[in-house]
């Protein structure tokens, strides 16, 4: 690496906006800091990490996972963890002389994130892979790698930031991305205080375009490298084939039927439905119908006009808590904040309840078609919520009154 070329190709706005991203690293002087692993999965993003911290002067390493047996995958770019994926990985740290090791966890990655996704199809719920594979692979298992390596700190190429408490507590923090259209706090929410201490976020602090431009600057081929869009072991999109593989048989034909109790058709498996959808259901009254409900237990895909998709009640399980306060201790009216329950969309007002190790959630303005399995992901309450609070699981969404006509039972009120 020239430092000198790279360093005379840069303006003014680019110097300032890569030293405001390595101050907000908190990990001092390169002499200083000990090594710095980072978690490398072949993409543009985690290669312009491994790269600029050593561009920084750190001691860098790099590590990428193997978590399931490609097969197609390896033929088509833009597959996380794939086999092209991790030769791409290893060619960077060739270039930039950064030791690079190939970690096989693919029955830790079937356990933990493949085997549950089937579960929870089959439960009727709509699942976030990518968040149990931060949660219970990269965040843990590659954790204890990046520290057997000497790691003191593991660096990724999340669009997050995080630093310390202003109160002197030592814990850390938890805030959205520079960038809103790139910011990737859904999907982290589960990673725990103990975590957010020693992983560290440089692209947090940036923009998409600028770590395209850097790519470039530093001769990356990655640069104009597609990012990754689908679930890493579903590369065709069919992830039905895959459930079917993995429970063999437990997919079975049942009744499609509207809310006020009619038989309306029939279905080939409630894990070709997602609450909300409207498209593909086959089945016709003379109004436009949704997926209102997916019932595990009987097999039914229930379906109703799209009044009867608004809720404004969830309850979560499994909730991460990054706040100060005690959930246990929420005052009584709960708590005022922003939540997202879709990626894609800004937070939204809501009012946070926990009592006895239940948490709840009151959408202010409601929301519709709010799935079971997706994530309710907490933001402090002021209009721009930058910083993250949490989240959890979804396991119900429901409205205060039953639609108008409904007589296939209500999924249960939450408690007051």
């Amino acid at each position: 690496m020239n430092r000198t070329d790279i360093e005379n190709s840069m303006d003014d706005a680019l110097r300032a906006e890569l030293d405001r991203a390595r101050a907000g690293l908190y990990l001092g002087e390169p002499e200083e800091a000990g090594r710095i692993i980072v978690a490398m999965s072949g993409g543009v993003d985690s290669s312009v990490t491994a790269v600029l911290l050593k561009y920084w002067g750190y001691d860098v390493v790099g590590i990428t996972l193997q978590l399931y047996d490609h097969g197609e995958a390896v033929k088509k770019p833009g597959a996380c963890c794939a086999g092209v994926d991790i030769r791409d990985a290893r060619n960077v740290c060739d270039q930039f002389d950064i030791p690079h090791y190939v970690l096989d966890y693919e029955s830790r990655f079937s356990n933990h994130v493949m085997e549950q996704f089937a579960d929870s199809y089959l439960n009727g719920e709509t699942p976030i892979p990518c968040v149990l594979c931060n949660q219970e692979i990269k965040f843990n298992h590659m954790l204890e790698a990046a520290r057997g390596l000497g790691g003191v700190a593991m660096a990724t190429g999340h669009y997050i930031q995080s630093r310390p408490a202003n109160d002197g507590s030592g814990r850390w923090q938890m805030y959205r991305a520079v960038d809103d259209s790139r910011d990737q706090s859904y999907f982290l929410f589960a990673t725990r205080p103990d975590e957010l201490a020693v992983l560290r976020f440089p692209l947090g602090g940036l923009h998409k375009t600028t770590t395209r431009k850097l790519a470039r600057l530093f001769g990356l081929r990655a640069a104009d490298k597609p990012d990754s869009q689908d679930i890493c072991f579903v590369p065709d999109g069919k992830y039905g084939a895959v459930i079917e593989r993995l429970r063999p048989g437990a997919v079975r034909p049942g009744n499609i039927v509207h809310i006020d109790g009619r038989i309306l058709g029939r279905h080939e498996g409630i894990i070709h439905y997602t609450i909300g959808q409207r498209r593909g259901l086959r089945v016709a009254v003379g109004e436009p119908l949704f997926v209102v409900r997916l019932d595990a237990a009987r097999n039914e895909v229930l379906v109703g006009p799209r009044e009867a998709l608004r809720v404004d009640r969830i309850e979560l399980r499994d909730v991460n808590w990054l706040g100060e306060d005690i959930l246990d201790e929420l005052p009584e009216q709960g708590m005022d904040i922003r939540v997202k329950v879709r990626s894609t969309r800004p937070p939204s007002p809501a009012r946070l309840f926990g009592k006895d190790g239940q948490v709840f959630v009151r959408l202010t303005g409601g929301d519709h078609g709010v799935s079971p399995g997706q994530a309710c992901v907490f933001y402090e309450p002021d209009e721009a919520g930058r910083r993250v609070l949490g989240g959890g699981w979804i396991v119900r969404a429901v409205a205060e009154q039953e639609p108008a006509g409904a007589k296939c039972g209500k999924t249960g009120d939450l408690p007051q």
